[in-house]
């Protein structure tokens, strides 16, 4: 992107990111739609599918000046572009380079520790069998798993558990 170009945000429809952004870059917009893989269980089956970082959002790279910006609020998949004061809304020049790098090589956002994530932070369980118990992340096993401090049956245990399958405590 030129120096005129900013990155602005753009909400979708629900479950619209992809459509919104495949419509977003055939009008000529630059689009960004920052991803990580989940790993989804589902009838026995485990796969890994993509899912948005920030579910309903995406950003668009453009000149506010030059592009025909208006023309985002009647795209396939997008409800509306961010305004203020009805002029879009910039997102600060270091969020989209700091999303970037935390992407591995296949374009992905890498989640867990290099999110942010370290030794003593409080997580909530999403799913399985301890679904919505707190524990405390202790360390990394490896790319996709953790190792959590949990309170059971009086005493603190060390499971392993799937960093997809964590949230931040809040």
């Amino acid at each position: 992107m030129n120096d005129a170009k900013r990155w602005f945000v753009v909400r979708t429809h629900p479950n619209g990111e992809f459509k919104a952004l495949t419509h977003i870059l055939r009008q000529g917009f630059d689009g960004y739609l920052p991803r990580y893989v989940k790993r989804r269980r589902h009838a026995r089956k485990i796969d890994n599918v993509q899912k948005p970082l920030f579910p309903g959002y995406l950003f668009v790279g453009m000149d506010p000046e030059r592009a025909r910006w208006r023309a985002l609020n009647s795209t396939i998949g997008v409800s509306e572009l961010i305004c203020h004061s009805g002029q879009p809304a910039p997102v600060p020049d270091d969020v989209i380079d700091d999303i970037r790098r935390h992407e591995d090589a296949s374009g992905y956002v890498i989640l867990g520790e290099h999110a942010g994530l370290q030794k003593g932070d409080k997580v909530r369980i999403t799913e399985g069998s301890m679904a919505d118990h707190v524990g405390i992340f202790d360390a990394s096993s490896d790319q996709q798993r953790v190792f959590l401090l949990l309170e059971l049956l009086g005493r603190q245990v060390r499971v392993k558990m799937p960093m997809s399958a964590l949230a931040p405590a809040g």
